[in-house]
Parts: structure tokens; sequence; C-alpha cells
């Protein structure tokens, strides 16, 4: 049986090309129907070219209108009711599609996924969940990389139950190691947020295992590492950079000194592995956890192979039931303390 996803066909920096590819990409390897929403004349023109008289099941709705990347998010949620991003969320509210995916503006993704699906019961903000690679070759999961400039104690709280219900139902770890990051591993590390929010990640029923500092994102120390937007969006910018930079550095040293035939080879190999390590693109964006439905964003840069992890992403999130299980988890936690739940991130995000 097919799993249907929407997709923001004019959400990347180069759409609708690297969308409609990766939507074939998408139907040729994966059991998905796939529901590009955008300008359908523009889309079925282009669609018509790459598909050249191959039947895919692909289909198209129509949206008069798109967000762009410099937009105020709330103002864009609000204002824009024929949005590409509004009118594929509502494809996954009509229950018509299993989740959306689009590579636009991420404030505006996370206000309309908010406004139009909902958030799950318990969670005052949904948080931005991104894999990022590790020594060890299985990724850690991060989050939040950039829903919520500014957070309160709970708030990443909630984070980590997300993020951990994420690393079981996603990554298949049964018992994953939940990290707190910060400046140092002792629990008096930290800012006021960091040492506020220690005590009650602690007193998580997860297996808890304190403040982690930047270097082991990578180290494979944790498998789910929590933090505020800010600094998780500058984590994230900064990795994607030094990973940039290493890779040109590494193909510049190997076109320099390999000569040999049979070395170029392996090295080109080992280069190729390297790189695909490293690449944000092989991740397929942030999932937004805590909203009722699947929602993926990523990179406003997209090819057509980020578009077809997007969509993959989408695919294994729904077809393993993971918002279904963290709603879950949350309606078995004890009632929450007054004032939480009035948060509102609408504009606390960043773009």
């Amino acid at each position: 049986m097919l799993v249907d996803i929407a997709l923001d066909a004019v959400g990347s920096d180069k759409a609708p090309e690297p969308e409609i590819k990766g939507a074939i990409l998408a139907c040729r390897e994966l059991p998905v129907r796939i529901h590009l929403v955008g300008p359908s004349s523009e889309l079925r023109d282009l669609l018509d070219e790459h598909l050249e008289n191959e039947e895919l099941p692909i289909v198209i709705h129509h949206a008069s209108e798109r967000i762009g990347m410099e937009e105020k998010a709330a103002q864009a949620y609000r204002s824009k009711k024929d949005s590409s991003m509004r009118v594929g969320l509502r494809l996954v509210h009509d229950r018509k599609c299993a989740g959306f995916v689009t590579a636009g503006n991420t404030g505006a993704a996370m206000a309309t996924a908010k406004g139009v699906l909902g958030a799950l019961p318990g969670v005052d903000r949904p948080a931005l969940a991104t894999p990022m690679p590790s020594s060890t070759g299985n990724p850690c999961v991060l989050l939040d990389v950039g829903a919520n400039v500014d957070c309160k104690a709970h708030n990443l709280e909630q984070f980590a139950v997300m993020g951990e219900m994420y690393a079981r139902s996603v990554l298949k770890i049964a018992h994953p190691r939940v990290g707190l990051l910060s400046i140092g591993e002792e629990e008096t590390k930290g800012n006021d947020l960091t040492r506020e929010a220690f005590p009650l990640l602690k007193a998580l029923p997860i297996k808890f295992i304190g403040n982690v500092e930047g270097r082991d994102i990578f180290s494979g120390l944790a498998d789910v590492i929590v933090c505020d937007g800010f600094v998780g969006n500058v984590a994230l910018k900064t990795s994607e950079g030094v990973g940039r930079f290493v890779r040109d550095v590494l193909r510049e040293s190997l076109t320099r000194t390999v000569t040999a035939k049979v070395g170029a080879l392996l090295s080109r190999q080992a280069f190729n592995d390297f790189r695909r390590r490293l690449d944000y693109r092989e991740y397929g964006g942030a999932q937004l956890l805590g909203v009722r439905g699947v929602c993926v964003i990523g990179h406003g840069s997209s090819n057509d192979r980020a578009i077809f992890n997007g969509i993959r992403v989408a695919y294994e999130f729904a077809h393993a039931g993971t918002n279904e299980r963290i709603e879950q988890e949350f309606m078995r936690r004890p009632n929450r303390k007054p004032g939480q739940g009035e948060d509102d991130a609408s504009d606390a995000t960043i773009h």
C-alpha cells in the first residue's frame, strides 16, 4: 500500500525543479504517492517534461500563493490562506496525506503547521529535530535546531521526551542516552536555562546522562542532545560549515598528492563515503516534533537528493507512527505545572 506524502513544490531556493526531481526519485524507490502542491499549470508542464510518458503515483494540488524566505512567519500564516504550505498541511490535517515536506521558510512552516495541525496535548512548543553524524556511525538526534529562539526549562523537558521517542521509534535505539547541551559536564555548569532544566530532565523516566558539550554531538556519547533553538541552530550551521571546509580541504589535498591510479580510486571511494556522512542532504531535513501530524522541513538550498530524503524521512515517521507514540507518552505524564501551555512561539522562530 502506498503512503501519501504532500510536498511543497515551491519551497526551495530553486523551486520547483528540485521538488519535481525529488518526487520522481521517491516514487521510483519508495512505496509513496506524492502530492505536489503549488501552481498547477507550472507544475504540470515541468512534471510532464521530466516524466516522458512514465507513469508514477504523483498528483498535483493547486495553491496560488507561496511564502518567501524573508517573510515574517506569523504574518505569512495569517495573510496567505492559499499558500503551498497551508494547502499541503491541510491535506495532512484532513488525513488525505500522512506527512508534509517543505524546503521553504522554516519559521513560516512551523507557524503554519502549529496553526493548521495544532500541537500535541502537553506540548507547549514544537521542536525541530535533526540527526547528526557521529564517529560511531550512528546518528545523534539534536533538538531544537531552530524552531524556538527563547525557551523555558519545561520546554527543554518536553524536547527531551520527544527526542527520546524519536530515537526509539525511528532510529530503533532501545534505550536512548539523552544529554543536555551545556558548557561543561558538571551539573552546576551552564546558564540559568540549563541549570534549571537539569533536574527536570533528571526526573524524567529516560536514560539521562547529564550535561554534554558541543564536541559530544559527534562523539557518539549521547543518542539525543537537547538545547534551545538558538544554540541548536548555531551548532547545526557551524557543523555544516566545518563539514564543507574539511571536505574541500580533503579534496584539494587528495587531488594534489594522489597520483597512482589504484591509490586515486581508493582515496576517491573513501572521500565519497566521508562526504556522504557529513552531507546534510543525506539526512532529509528536520522533523517538526510536537504537532499533530508529520512535518519535515529541509534546507532552502535542497537539491533533488535532499528532497528525496525529506520524503523518505516523512514516510518513515508516518510508517513508524512516531507522532502517535509521542502523544501517548505525553498523555501518560502527570499534569503539568500551572502556567505551562501558555507559550506562543509563532514569532519566536529562526528563519
